[in-house]
């Protein structure tokens, strides 16, 4: 079987690593031909919302999907129903408003984050007094990893914010005192089939994932997690991975953002799960059963953000599976990662620490 994908980056790539084993065929779509992805599969090379490079990736292909969610639902019409698409165009354009998202998680029961719609100074003014200082004023569209974003402490940042994001909608959020951030994995299948991993717990930087551990054993929050995330997949009849990144707020989870794609915070799964989620994204699109979502053991995941380390140093580490993703270095971006599996949760907190140093 043929899987197109949209984005050839690390993700696309560990995509096709898992599936080539399946027997299965890939083909890309990315501006460049240089990137993660084009070391293991052709490259259809052009603009992403072009119609005839979608048309090309898409030629022959029983299903396309993607590794990056910024292309436009509007622009997947072009291939209208010559090819299924997973996940739906209706969760990817959801996923892409801040703004829609919070709302969804409203309607759905699941706790946020107090929220308002900003399109004027005016309206930032009023959102601080409705919902208060401090709160951070978020670009509706294509933030990520830190970037889009301005906390405001104090009315003396109104002025500032808005002079850094203004002329463009926006969305203005409680600011959330947590005593940790977690994220949540799972797939469905096209035949509607759950299978959800263990939360993972995470530690940013600027916006942008360091390390990750897991299995993060909460009880409470593990039924909390699942019960959000089965209502987001059955609400849009969901096929594929979803991620739904929380904080942790005095025993309950508020729902941040979603993420439809297999997330950064799953990298752990690929030696540190029976099935990882990129194996189980391309089972959930295909149709196919969904492996077990068992953690083998306590996964420590740490990503390379703008350098790469010495990879003999890692590699005489027992247990360190090292993961270069072969791209040019360059302040904050995503470079590479490494995970460790241990019997224990302590063991492998010490083996982190060590790590980070």
């Amino acid at each position: 079987m043929r899987v197109a994908i949209i984005g050839a980056g690390q993700l696309g790539q560990m995509l096709a690593l898992a599936g080539i084993p399946l027997g299965l065929q890939f083909r890309f779509l990315d501006r460049s031909a240089d990137t993660p992805g084009g070391r293991v599969a052709p490259i259809v090379v052009g603009e992403f919302e072009d119609p005839a490079k979608l048309l090309a990736l898409a030629a022959d292909a029983d299903v396309v999907t993607f590794d990056w969610e910024n292309i436009s639902a509007s622009a997947l019409a072009v291939l209208g129903n010559k090819v299924a698409i997973h996940p739906s165009p209706q969760a990817l354009a959801t996923s892409q408003d801040r703004l829609l998202e919070k709302q969804l998680f409203r309607q759905l029961n699941i706790p946020t984050p107090a929220f308002a719609a900003v399109d004027s100074r005016e309206q930032l003014r009023e959102a601080t007094r409705s919902i208060g200082l401090p709160g951070v004023l978020k670009t509706r569209r294509l933030g990520y990893d830190g970037k889009g974003q301005f906390v405001l402490r104090s009315e003396g940042d109104i002025g500032k914010a808005w002079k850094a994001l203004g002329a463009q909608p926006l969305i203005y959020e409680a600011f959330v005192k947590f005593t940790r951030e977690v994220s949540v994995i799972g797939a469905r299948s096209t035949g509607g089939e759950i299978a959800i991993y263990p939360l993972s717990a995470n530690v940013h930087h600027n916006g942008i994932l360091r390390h990750t551990t897991a299995p993060y054993s909460h009880r409470s929050l593990q039924q909390q997690a699942q019960r959000h995330l089965r209502r987001v997949l059955r609400h849009f009849d969901y096929a594929g991975v979803l991620t739904i990144e929380f904080f942790v707020v005095r025993g309950r989870l508020l729902a941040n953002e979603l993420a439809p794609r297999v997330h950064n915070s799953g990298h752990w799964t690929i030696e540190g799960a029976a099935t990882s989620q990129f194996e189980n994204h391309l089972r959930a699109i295909l149709g196919w059963p969904l492996g077990s979502t068992e953690a083998r053991g306590h996964s420590g995941m740490v990503n390379f953000i703008g350098t790469m380390p010495e990879a003999a140093p890692l590699l005489r580490q027992p247990n360190l599976h090292l993961h270069d993703y072969g791209k040019s270095p360059r302040a904050n971006r995503k470079l590479g990662h490494c995970t460790v599996v241990e019997r224990s949760a302590a063991r492998r907190d010490a083996r982190l620490r060590k790590l980070l140093k």
